[in-house]
Formats: C-alpha cells, structure tokens, sequence
C-alpha cells in the first residue's frame, strides 16, 4: 500500500500537508493549545474524516462540552462514529502495561476501519501525559513514536501528540522532537530540525 499524498487540511493554518503528517505539539499555554486542537479537530470533520482524541487530563465527555464551547460542531453523541473521545491510558495501555507494536496495530485498525467505513481520511490526537505514571512499558514511548512514522507510509493517520513541557522534562522533549518530522509553533506547523528518520534513531535505543 502506498502513501496517501492527498493534500488535507490540519484546520489551525491556511496550509494543506499530505495525510498522514506526524507532528508534535509541545506547549506552555493551555490556551493556545485548546485553540489549536480544537480546530485540528474541527478541520477533519468538516472535511468528512473520522476523528478520534485520547485525553489525559480530563474524562472524555468533559471532551464533548470542551469542543462544543469552542464552537466545535460535533456529530450527534452515539449516532454517529465520526468522532471520538477515550481515556488515553486506555487506548495506549488497555492492560495496564504499554506495548508499542500493540498501539501501532491499532492506528492500523483506526486507518483501516475509517477507509471502509467510508470517510475521506482519518486523524488523532493524544495528551501524553500518561506517560508519566510510571506505567511499565512507558520507557518504550519515544521507540513508538518513532515507529509511528513508518506506519503512516501506508496507514496515513494525520497526529498530533500533545506534550504539555511543564510536565516532560527537557530530555523527555529533547527526544520528542527527535521522533517528530514536524512540530506546531505557535500554530504554524515546521519542518522539525531536530528530527531523526527511524532507522537512524531505533539505532540509538539500548538494545535488549
């Protein structure tokens, strides 16, 4: 399967990237951030995607009335599958434990079911700071993220991984940027300088 190279809108810019873009948000301000997602999230409904958020900080239905004061249009709540809100603990640790192949077969899945389904494309995003509870497996975050890049070659999953930097320390953020090709500054998404292609960076991991 190739790479879909259809131009899609992210909704925060007046730029179209390839579906299937990875980015990273890392922020300060909780403000800036709300706008951003919130039109991310935007931006692929009103294009016919299928959306899915993972929240960390909040429940998931805190998602809806959230979104909805952001003048989010969402679809009507368990009527239609274009939109959804999960604990992201859950989605990325169901069994207590992170596996990164497991949560890469699941972005395979979400591409995958969103095809079939009949939607134009397919995005996520996640609030990472599950990561920090000590969770086994977590140390692997940086390895998934990584790997991420080589299943959007032929899963195009647009993502944007929200890393909160009063949280994640400078060498947890350091090694974001290594495993992002593009991050979002000040609602313009760059070229990451820092980033480092999966075969060069699974090269630097402690081999087991």
């Amino acid at each position: 399967m190739k790479k879909d190279t259809h131009a899609i809108s992210l909704g925060f810019d007046n730029k179209s990237y390839p579906a299937g873009t990875h980015m990273c948000l890392i922020y300060n301000d909780e403000v800036e951030r709300c706008k951003i997602i919130s039109k991310f999230m935007a931006g692929g409904l009103k294009t016919g995607e299928k959306v899915a958020y993972f929240v960390d900080e909040i429940s998931p239905m805190d998602v809806y009335a959230w979104l909805e004061k952001m003048d989010v249009i969402l679809p009507e709540k368990n009527m239609d599958e274009a939109f959804t809100a999960a604990e992201a603990q859950k989605t990325y640790c169901p069994d207590g434990t992170f596996i990164p192949e497991r949560m890469l077969a699941t972005l395979r899945e979400f591409y995958d079911q969103s095809m079939a389904q009949g939607y134009s494309h397919c995005r996520v995003s996640g609030e990472m700071g599950w990561a920090l509870k000590n969770l086994p497996g977590s140390d692997r975050l940086m390895e998934y993220e990584s790997l991420v890049n080589v299943v959007v070659t032929t899963h195009p999953v647009t993502a944007v991984c929200q890393y909160d930097a009063n949280r994640f320390d400078g060498a947890a953020i350091l090694k974001c940027l290594e495993v992002h090709p593009y991050m979002i500054v000040h609602g313009q998404v760059v070229h990451n300088p820092y980033y480092i292609t999966p075969e060069e960076f699974l090269k630097t991991l402690p081999q087991a």
